[in-house]
């Protein structure tokens, strides 16, 4: 079991670099793409997704480095890797998605002059929710030891 969290608690970690990598992504392209005689991070929507994005990322690193803390010190954390797996897998993709969302089809495409990474980490960030345990097994692991 120590060696599952341990692996879930990696998982995590990759979820979090990813999304913290498409939220640095999407604060470039904003600041640089015009639209109406302005760039668009200054539209509330982008200022709304950007800020959503952050603040689940925020709360995915402070749950990863839980279930790490946990387990540096010895100590039981399936509920906690379970927690930490799900919630760091699904910001991935939640903050892939919005970035897709923001670039537009250069968001979508493999290469465009070798600058936008989104299409690959959109890519990576859906193999997280199945690595270590989908996300339906996270849930059922923390719904269990809860209601045990």
């Amino acid at each position: 079991m120590h060696l599952l969290e341990q692996g879930r608690v990696a998982v995590a970690s990759v979820g979090v670099s990813i999304a913290q990598a498409c939220l640095e992504e999407v604060i470039t392209r904003s600041k640089k793409r015009i639209q109406f005689g302005k760039p668009i991070s200054n539209f509330q929507l982008i200022q709304q997704k950007i800020s959503d994005m952050k603040t689940r990322i925020d709360a995915s690193r402070l749950l990863t480095y839980k279930a790490a803390w946990l387990i540096s010190n010895n100590k039981s954390c399936t509920v906690e890797s379970s927690v930490a797996k799900l919630f760091s897998s699904e910001t991935a993709n939640f903050c892939a998605d919005e970035a897709v969302q923001i670039f537009g089809g250069y968001g979508y495409i493999k290469k465009y002059k070798e600058k936008y990474r989104l299409e690959r980490m959109y890519r990576d960030a859906k193999l997280l929710e199945i690595a270590e345990g989908t996300s339906e097994v996270q849930r059922m692991i923390i719904s269990r030891h809860l209601t045990r």
